[in-house]
């Protein structure tokens, strides 16, 4: 998905700035699914505005710049609707996590427990973020994401903790070879 899909959504739930629009993929309603940097937010808004599809108007701030305000059209809805309803691409899971634990036979019984409960840490934390949204989706489309996300973060939990003994505790079995 381009990033002039992601700032049409993001302005669907109402008029934003571009910094207000980039937290909302960092750590707001947008965190879960994808990512935008400001060197990819703030030309989008200006080809969208250029487009019609957002306008923008500028508000006075005493000693700093101008604050852009974007809007998003009747045509940037159309537009927004048009993308969204295109063949998606499939989900990309990547993870560091899970790249160190492929090198658990050779870690530290310690390492590997304290990367077993770091995550768990984390995941836990994001469920108890996820489950503070109960009641606050507006939609039935917000109501089913928010509980994908729980079912995601709960399965996480329950299978590191089902199946941790499978890397933790063993001894390292080998050394990697240092690349000559």
């Amino acid at each position: 998905m381009d990033v002039k899909t992601l700032c049409l959504g993001a302005l669907d739930a109402g008029d934003a700035t571009g910094y207000e629009i980039k937290k909302m993929f960092e750590d707001g309603v947008f965190a879960h699914f994808l990512e935008a940097s400001f060197g990819s937010i703030y030309p989008a808004l200006t080809k969208l505005t250029e487009e019609g599809l957002l306008t923008c108007k500028s508000q006075q701030q005493d000693g700093r710049p101008d604050k852009k305000i974007y809007s998003i059209t009747k045509a940037g809805r159309v537009a927004l609707l048009g993308a969204i309803e295109r063949p998606i691409a499939a989900d990309k899971f990547k993870s560091e996590f899970l790249f160190v634990i492929l090198f658990a036979d050779v870690l530290t019984p310690e390492h590997v427990t304290t990367l077993l409960e770091n995550r768990l840490r984390e995941t836990r934390s994001e469920l108890a973020q996820i489950r503070a949204e109960e009641g606050s989706c507006v939609n039935s489309g917000q109501e089913f994401v928010r509980l994908y996300g729980e079912a995601v973060m709960q399965a996480t939990i329950n299978f590191i903790d089902d199946n941790r003994h499978l890397v933790e505790g063993k001894v390292a079995k080998t050394e990697l070879e240092p690349v000559r």
